[in-house]
């Protein structure tokens, strides 16, 4: 515990912040929510295509200790990347590869015991390769896709029954700010996501410098191009969440490993960008062989917000304006694993579970409900090349 409060001081002092220690009540009196009924909760693992992973993996998440159970294979499936959860929370989809080609699958929660399963409900082929990222709109009517390697994003309709309908439409997007060679000489969807109104969607695309903005038809599963949120060149956009109250939105900048804060205007459906700050001192990365921002998420209270940082191996904790929206750093914490492509915050905001792709790890953290920071919880599972990590509760 020294030598972690040591290295994180020295980060603290090296990104030029002051560090604030919780006063008052502990971090894990904090986080197990001094009272609350705890609970398990289902935790849905996706994974890559490497050894040994074998396909998506559920494991339970104990909501008063913070502790994992160890991870069970719950459907085999080559590639299950990312997963999504449908509204009703008894439909999972995924998107990998089913006899070799590249499927968004659809999938049925089932109970059995206090270990819950999928069951294969259809499938449909992407069209365009495989996909890097898969989106259900607030209404359950309508599936996106994004597609790194083909540089578009695919829509679906869904079934009253949750189950895939058909194909609607398949966008390719076109160009490339080509401010980074070799990694922005062609368009690279990245993620897909509705706005809270369920109005637009919205596509970071790595290889272009912009979040590409549709307008939606939800019930017919339809697309129209609608406009563009930009990026500083270079910044290589890969994911993006709002703010709980709609009006800003969090873009995690994958190549220059920094977060660009946007004002969003929920009538217009635009979003103009106001602040772009570093996850990470580019001075703490001069040694780093590998260096790639991977994740972002805001803590449900919207207090707070979270990106991860490959080859650093770290999560940063940063601290909201309240006012504005914008951003300023509180922490950056080691995640106990190697490569964390993926992490969540449990929907009580009082966990973090940060899931390591090259360790096969999924560590958990207590969160500091007053102060944004993270605390180490000491269960730390087995979870083969896990690149995602999905709660499923009621």
């Amino acid at each position: 515990m020294l030598l972690l409060t040591r290295r994180v001081f020295t980060l603290a002092l090296a990104l030029g912040f002051a560090m604030s220690f919780p006063t008052g009540p502990t971090t894990e009196a904090i986080a197990a929510g001094e009272g609350e009924q705890a609970k398990k909760i289902n935790v849905w693992i996706g994974t890559n295509a490497r050894k040994p992973s074998k396909g998506i993996y559920h494991c339970l998440l104990d909501t008063g200790s913070g502790k994992l159970s160890e991870p069970e294979l719950a459907a085999e499936i080559s590639g299950p990347g990312f997963l999504a959860l449908h509204p009703d929370h008894h439909h999972l989809y995924a998107v990998g590869k089913l006899d070799g080609v590249p499927s968004v699958v659809a999938y049925r929660i089932t109970q059995e015991g206090i270990q819950s399963a999928l069951q294969l409900d259809n499938s449909l082929p992407i069209g365009d390769g495989t996909a890097a990222h898969v989106a259900i709109d607030p209404t359950g009517q309508m599936l996106l896709t994004a597609q790194y390697g083909g540089g578009s994003v695919a829509a679906f309709s869904l079934k009253p029954d949750g189950s895939l309908s058909e194909a609607t439409a398949l966008i390719k997007h076109e160009g490339g700010s080509r401010a980074v060679p070799g990694r922005q000489d062609a368009p690279h969807a990245h993620w897909a996501g509705f706005s809270p109104d369920n109005r637009f969607a919205f596509v970071p695309d790595l290889g272009l410098d912009k979040v590409v903005i549709y307008k939606i038809d939800p019930q017919n599963a339809k697309l129209t191009l609608h406009g563009y949120g930009k990026v500083p060149a270079g910044g290589g956009p890969r994911h993006m969440k709002f703010h709980p109250n709609g009006k800003t939105i969090y873009v995690l900048n994958e190549l220059a490993l920094s977060v660009t804060v946007f004002d969003y205007d929920t009538d217009k459906g635009t979003m103009i960008a106001k602040q772009t700050i570093p996850t990470i001192s580019p001075d703490l990365l001069q040694k780093e062989l590998f260096k790639s921002a991977s994740e972002i998420r805001v803590h449900p209270s919207g207090k707070f917000v979270y990106s991860a940082n490959r080859g650093h191996d770290t999560i940063t904790a940063f601290r909201v304006d309240q006012t504005n929206g914008e951003l300023s750093v509180i922490e950056v914490e080691p995640v106990r694993g190697a490569t964390p492509r993926n992490f969540n915050i449990d929907p009580s905001g009082r966990w973090l579970l940060a899931a390591g792709q090259d360790s096969h790890t999924l560590a958990s953290f207590a969160v500091n409900t007053e102060t944004g920071e993270l605390t180490y919880n000491r269960s730390n599972v087995t979870a083969p090349s896990a690149i995602c990590v999905l709660f499923q509760h009621e």
